[in-house]
């Protein structure tokens, strides 16, 4: 197996598929680098390239005319960023921008394209991962409307933290105030209240999961469920504490 397939696997989607049709991509994958605040594709612009990223994070964003934004989605080695080029459309109402640095694998949106329409076990599993993503979208919608702030605040360091297969990472309060779309002050007594809890250390941007069976008591029950949702369609297992 080529090196090239060794580092396409730390992709889990790239590495659910079998191994005739991940041979097929390979000369199509392109290792790149994700640097941090890297704007993958703007709204309303064609998305030219799929990314399938290696322990980055990716944000997908919308706005409003006021410039405020929200995350509606997080995609990191679990998923692929471009999925509307596979449903149909070659723009999107969403920015997508890099929210931790790292790597990812590049593909032509239209190669992308091409594979998906000759069905197989490609269009199977890329179906499987909208439906996944579905499933976090409209979560995501009733949790940011019934939860808390805390409650949403530990749903979202634990999904990080999923996504990053790491309890250590650098994210301002400003930024997860962005993501959130909330005010930074909301998301300075929430991290507050788990700090002194044990559940996390914040210290200048730098955060650490501490207590993470904790933290997942702490979040809403709409954690669960989207994990359990990408472990059933993605075979992969749920993290102790989840």
């Amino acid at each position: 197996m080529s090196q090239n397939i060794l580092k396409a696997q730390v992709n889990t989607l790239l590495a659910a598929l079998p191994a005739s049709d991940y041979e097929r991509l390979v000369p199509h994958l392109k290792l790149v680098p994700l640097s941090i605040r890297q704007v993958i594709y703007e709204a309303g612009e064609p998305i030219t390239h799929v990314y399938f990223p290696q322990h980055a994070v990716v944000s997908i964003v919308t706005s409003i005319k006021d410039g405020s934004m929200v995350e509606v989605g997080i995609v990191s080695s679990e998923g692929m960023v471009g999925i509307p080029v596979i449903l149909g459309g070659y723009t999107t109402t969403t920015k997508g921008f890099v929210q931790v640095a790292g790597a990812a694998m590049q593909m032509d949106a239209d190669v992308l394209r091409t594979e998906f329409d000759r069905g197989g076990a490609i269009q199977k599993l890329l179906l499987r991962y909208v439906r996944a993503i579905y499933t976090e979208l409209t979560q995501g919608c009733a949790c940011n409307r019934l939860h808390t702030l805390e409650e949403r605040l530990a749903r979202w360091l634990l999904t990080v933290s999923d996504r990053l297969e790491s309890e250590d990472f650098l994210l301002t309060q400003e930024f997860i105030a962005q993501m959130l779309g909330v005010q930074r002050s909301g998301v300075t007594v929430a991290a507050s209240t788990l700090s002194r809890a044990g559940m996390i250390r914040y210290q200048r941007g730098h955060i650490s999961i501490l207590k993470r069976e904790d933290l997942s008591a702490t979040s809403c029950e709409c954690y669960r469920v989207i994990q359990n949702e990408f472990a059933q369609l993605l075979g992969n297992q749920p993290r102790c504490g989840q």
